[in-house]
């Protein structure tokens, strides 16, 4: 465990630091000391549009000022983000990290600290295992109204079910990645807790994940929402999944698309308790990063 902890953080502290020095060099470019730029010169640098096929779209935006970026590169890559209030202010960073460490190709870093109704500036960076650096242009994004949006989501969405906030209780999982317990930060609590930023992780369970919740009370269900998690290396996504109730009624397989955000499936049951299970995935460490249930109690 040390070992591998220690060998993360030689890789990630001087990817740090040079995303730093990359972040001050191009935007102050005048002010940098003259060995800074004979050092940078011996980097290879490259646009970032020369291994991407899509564009950079900030998204999933939550109410306490987090939002995710999820792109896909042709080549691996380490990446981490820079923004700020301005085009030449950055003052935040984000690391685009995974379970596997290292370089990957599929990318979902996290930005924090967003103020509503404000207009951020960011631009993206990644060094390839042969050191050449690719970067973005500055791009732009503008956040919602927070308040408006969960507003509207209370009104629409009613209250998640199998929240353990509201009551709800986990009767049994498949596993949790690392032998953790359920609150662990690979746990099933993970999945159930409303954050975009945690995700529950079977220990490679695969197609055979499940997990199993008790509700409060028996309600009627009339909506399910499922956000699988995926890994770089394109394992532990769910492709489909299937929903089973204490009467025995399979709901599904519900097809998840991809695993960039969270899919709502209409149904309509009564149901005390629910089991998910992975119906078919890419195999792995499945999991999911939220899962959620809406209706109403049955009095």
């Amino acid at each position: 465990m040390f070992r591998n902890r220690l060998s993360y953080l030689l890789f990630i502290i001087p990817l740090i630091a040079v995303g730093i020095l990359i972040a001050q060099f191009v935007g102050a470019q005048d002010d940098v000391d003259p060995l800074v730029q004979q050092r940078l010169g011996l980097i290879n640098f490259r646009p970032i549009e020369d291994v991407i096929d899509d564009e950079f779209v900030v998204q999933n935006f939550t109410s306490d000022g987090f939002a995710s970026l999820p792109f896909e590169t042709q080549i691996p890559l380490a990446c981490t983000i820079v923004w700020g209030d301005a085009p030449d202010n950055f003052t935040e960073l984000s690391l685009d990290l995974d379970m596997n460490g290292g370089t990957h190709s599929v990318h979902n870093p996290q930005l924090r600290n967003l103020e509503p109704e404000t207009t951020y500036y960011f631009r993206v960076q990644g060094v390839a295992d042969d050191g050449t650096m690719y970067l973005s242009d500055v791009m732009e994004f503008t956040t919602p109204d927070f308040a408006v949006e969960v507003e509207t989501q209370a009104e629409s969405e009613n209250v998640n079910l199998i929240s353990l906030e509201n009551g709800a209780q986990i009767v049994g999982v498949s596993s949790n990645f690392g032998g953790q317990d359920n609150d662990g930060t690979w746990g099933i609590f993970s999945a159930l807790d409303g954050n975009p930023r945690t995700a529950w992780s079977s220990a490679g369970d695969g197609d055979d994940a499940w997990f199993e919740v008790e509700l409060a009370q028996r309600s009627h269900i009339e909506r399910v929402e499922f956000w699988t998690r995926f890994m770089s290396d394109g394992t532990a996504r769910i492709t489909s999944f299937r929903v089973i109730a204490d009467d025995g009624e399979v709901l599904g397989p519900f097809e998840l698309p991809d695993a960039d955000q969270s899919y709502s499936f209409d149904v309509d049951i009564e149901a005390t308790t629910l089991r998910f299970e992975v119906e078919s995935s890419t195999g792995g460490n499945t999991g999911a990063v939220e899962v959620a249930v809406y209706g109403t109690p049955v009095e």
